[in-house]
């Protein structure tokens, strides 16, 4: 008896410890590229997003804390998320035709913090 209710704590703790934490009753959300995108559509996505969609791509360049892994996806995953982080409180959304997908697990890596705004 002793033995399951300690189970039952142990479960819920648990669960308490890997449910991403939430601001304002939502959950914590991160726009990235989609991997089943081509590296064309991203880059043109990454292209846009950096330009015209006024996302800051400054921490993707050379000698920068996103700029390893040097990859399209990855830079592109960084100024996705500086975009939809920055603007989807004025209609900006995480679609980049397609490129783009919400996760809510923090996609930040080694000194890349990928921001979140609630």
């Amino acid at each position: 008896m002793m033995a399951i209710f300690w189970l039952r704590i142990l479960l819920v703790l648990l669960i308490m410890s890997i449910t991403p934490p939430r601001s304002d009753g939502q959950l914590e959300q991160w726009c990235i590229a989609d991997e089943q995108t081509s590296d064309e559509e991203l880059q043109a996505a990454l292209d846009w997003a950096c330009g015209k969609g006024g996302a800051d791509c400054s921490m993707i360049q050379v000698n920068q804390p996103c700029y390893l892994p040097d990859t399209v996806r990855d830079h592109a995953s960084y100024a996705f998320n500086n975009y939809f982080q920055k603007f989807k409180h004025e209609g900006g959304s995480c679609y980049f035709r397609g490129a783009a997908i919400i996760t809510e697990m923090d996609p930040s890596h080694s000194s890349c913090l990928y921001e979140f705004n609630p």
